[in-house]
């Protein structure tokens, strides 16, 4: 029999308060995550809650919906979805859990207009490391409210968020516009962030050629009705790319679903580079075949149980528009690696550790670079510390979830480490992990990747424990 949200809420309270009670530190055990960093946990020190999965009220003349942490994208959707309803930021992975989307400010295509995912809460349940139950709002403990978003748990346990809607249309019609260099994407970009259009978003597909694909929410089918989702279909990224390099302005229509989960097959391009490195025919059949597999919650999974993140680079990085082309000259120079994504987010730096809290904007831009792969480890640290460096210097800021080598020093010279501790000490969080704890890679892995195959193939994602098993 499942527990109600308000006895689960208790159980979390009474084990936190007995961690407090000792002054002993503990991480927060989601069941799954979309880190690319080798994430494990003891499981004498952590709080399980992974069972705070259900979606609890849809209140349909509000528009909103009361959700607890561990609810992934598409179940919030599926259910939101019954009311005509969906959460105006959907991330296009559909394992991100709603706690996961607030504490690492997810974002997408609409985030141009919305902001971060934790940027349409309207408010947010949460247990302080000494086992109180607050909750926080723009009205109500406002400082931690904007403070713990990006903050990655290091202020206390998420319980529950009560989330903004929006109506939802059944299709998703997009147009794809070619573009010439760096510059032709950022003014493009800009234009139609500044229309009346539901979704934006951009990729390069070398220095002279990329895409900038705008999308509505309608009811009605313009030109070919597509579809990406289903084994048989091609991956959302090859169309773009195939309609890219024709340098047409092409118009289709998706279902809504497909469209907000388009980068689950393959992870964007990411399980192309994965083919091409193993071997493996990259073709329709291969990719059929291999279909189950190549969704982002195995391919994390695979991640994880392989260490391989510390093989390939995969940063999203925010800019300022007046430092965004010549990051991406850096990116262009250094590493050479394309595609290369680009999305328009409403900035918000009343959250200091949000990648968008660069103060000073109203639109940051974040660039994902993914997919270069490097095997010797110190050749791979070495260019993510050039990625912090240039980031830095050009004014920008890196998303959380992905590595980091910034020493102690380094990153509180670009956060503010007297605001962090104070708001720490105010909500009785200095027992917990920091976020530099938490971020901060001080450990080299063994990469495995036939066995981490072997264990996403049959077997349920799980995060490591260390009384289970040490070393991945």
């Amino acid at each position: 029999m499942k527990m109600n949200h308000a006895d689960k809420v208790d159980a979390i309270a009474q084990k936190v308060r007995a961690y407090y009670a000792t002054k002993t530190p503990f991480r927060i055990y989601h069941g799954t995550t979309n880190s690319t960093r080798v994430v494990s946990f003891d499981r004498d020190k952590m709080v399980d809650t992974s069972e705070l999965n259900q979606v609890v009220h849809v209140d349909t003349e509000k528009q909103i919906v009361v959700v607890e942490p561990s609810v992934p994208m598409d179940q919030l959707v599926k259910e939101t979805l019954k009311y005509g309803l969906i959460p105006p930021v959907v991330t296009e992975f559909p394992g991100i859990t709603v706690g996961g989307a607030i504490q690492g400010g997810a974002i997408e295509s609409s985030s141009f207009r919305w902001g971060t995912f934790n940027q349409t809460a309207i408010s947010i349940e949460m247990v302080l490391a000494n086992g109180d139950v607050v909750t926080v709002s723009p009205e109500e403990h406002a400082d931690l409210f904007y403070g713990s978003a990006g903050s990655y748990g290091t202020f206390g346990i998420i319980t529950s968020a009560t989330v903004q809607l929006v109506p939802a249309k059944r299709y998703v019609t997009l147009t794809t516009h070619a573009v010439t260099s760096f510059a032709d994407c950022l003014e493009t970009t800009n234009r139609f962030i500044a229309s009346s259009v539901d979704f934006v978003e951009s990729a390069m597909l070398e220095k002279g050629l990329g895409s900038v694909v705008v999308g509505s929410m309608s009811d009605k089918i313009v030109g070919k009705k597509m579809r990406f989702s289903r084994a048989w279909n091609p991956w959302y990224y090859m169309y773009i790319e195939k309609v890219t390099r024709a340098k047409h302005q092409v118009t289709v229509t998706m279902p809504l679903k497909d469209y907000l989960f388009r980068y689950d097959r393959g992870a964007f391009w990411a399980a192309e580079f994965a083919f091409r490195q193993s071997g493996i025919p990259f073709n329709a059949f291969t990719r059929f075949i291999l279909n189950p597999i190549l969704k982002t919650r195995k391919l994390y999974q695979a991640v994880q149980q392989s260490a391989a993140g510390q093989k390939f680079v995969c940063q999203d990085i925010a800019m300022p528009a007046r430092t965004l082309v010549e990051f991406m000259d850096f990116v262009d120079q250094e590493l050479g690696t394309y595609p290369t994504g680009y999305c328009a987010v409403k900035a918000d730096d009343r959250s200091p550790l949000l990648f968008s809290g660069i103060k000073g904007v109203e639109q940051v831009y974040s660039v994902g670079v993914y997919g270069l792969r490097i095997s010797e480890y110190d050749k791979f640290v070495t260019l993510n510390r050039k990625l912090e460096k240039a980031t830095h210097r050009l004014g920008g800021r890196k998303w959380f979830y992905a590595h980091t080598y910034y020493t102690e020093d380094e990153f509180w010279s670009i956060y503010d480490k007297k605001w962090y501790d104070s708001l720490r000490k105010k909500y009785h969080a200095e027992t917990l992990p920091s976020v530099t704890d938490k971020i901060i890679v001080r450990e080299h892995y063994e990469v495995r990747t036939r066995r981490a195959a072997l264990k996403a193939v049959v077997s349920k994602p799980k995060l490591r424990i260390n009384d289970d098993e040490t070393h991945p």
